[in-house]
């Protein structure tokens, strides 16, 4: 017993292990992700249905967004950008790794006659021929990948963009960052039966990397017939940090706001949203 609690508390070095795609793939956990996006009154998974709505809004007008317009939403989920996008006669590819989502969002792109690409795959290996005037990624998914996979994706996006095309994504804030604190709890059933439909005794145990700036939440989910560990890593940015690692891979910012409907930028804010371009 002494020997499983020190692998469940053990510490792992920054972004050692990943284990995303077990949220979004999972039988159970993903019908359990599906139904947080759809929750329209809460900031789960997706944000809320009125967030959504000035946030798409906000990004047809700043792109122009319309016929021969196209644009790649990368984790695109159920398709709530997506559509909405797809309304204004624009080219949509929407990419995800959760064939649950996926095929949610193709099945209301069907009954609304909206032809939108979705591709049913992990992003950091999507490719295509297609050329975008616009890269999204939402909801901070850029902080949940390693520095590597930031990297690789940064490329991915240099290669897919039209001359003069812009990406938008999110970022947690080092504010966010400063008021994160190390913790480890156990429950019977933790975060209310999501991990499992079976009986199970979950622990968590949230790290704080300080010189990383990094945040990992592990959770070992202990079942009748199998231990399962899931790393669900977060990197905490500054407008500077995220500005070298853009400039270091090719883009640099061309405008900064608190979120992704266009907020004006607040230093305090516990997120914050770039538009880049290539350099």
């Amino acid at each position: 017993m002494f020997d499983h609690l020190e692998r469940i508390t053990k510490r792992p070095k920054p972004f050692e292990r990943y284990s995303a795609s077990e949220l979004w793939t999972d039988e159970y956990t993903s019908q359990k992700m599906l139904s947080f996006h759809l929750n329209g009154d809460i900031d789960v998974s997706s944000r809320n249905t009125a967030f959504i709505n000035c946030s798409t809004k906000w990004i047809i007008a700043k792109f122009k967004i319309g016929p021969k317009v196209k644009v790649a939403d990368f984790g695109c989920g159920p398709g709530l950008y997506t559509t909405r996008l797809a309304r204004t006669q624009a080219e949509i590819t929407g990419i995800d790794f959760s064939q649950r989502s996926i095929q949610y969002a193709r099945e209301v792109a069907k009954s609304e006659g909206l032809n939108i690409n979705y591709v049913c795959q992990d992003y950091l290996g999507f490719d295509t021929s297609d050329r975008f005037d616009l890269i999204l990624m939402i909801m901070c998914d850029y902080c949940a990948l390693s520095p590597v996979q930031r990297r690789d994706m940064l490329k991915k996006w240099l290669s897919l963009l039209k001359p003069g095309g812009s990406v938008l994504f999110d970022a947690y804030s080092l504010k966010a960052f400063l008021c994160k604190e190390e913790k480890t709890s156990f429950e019977i059933n933790l975060l209310d039966g999501f991990w499992s439909p079976n009986k199970y005794y979950g622990f968590l145990n949230t790290f704080k990397y300080k010189n990383e700036k990094v945040i990992l939440d592990k959770y070992t989910i202990i079942e009748a017939d199998r231990i399962r560990t899931v790393y669900n890593w977060l990197q905490y940015f500054s407008p500077d940090s995220l500005e070298r690692e853009l400039q270091d891979n090719g883009f640099m910012i061309q405008s900064i706001f608190s979120d992704v409907a266009g907020t004006p930028f607040e230093p305090d804010s516990y997120e914050f949203a770039v538009i880049a371009r290539l350099l």
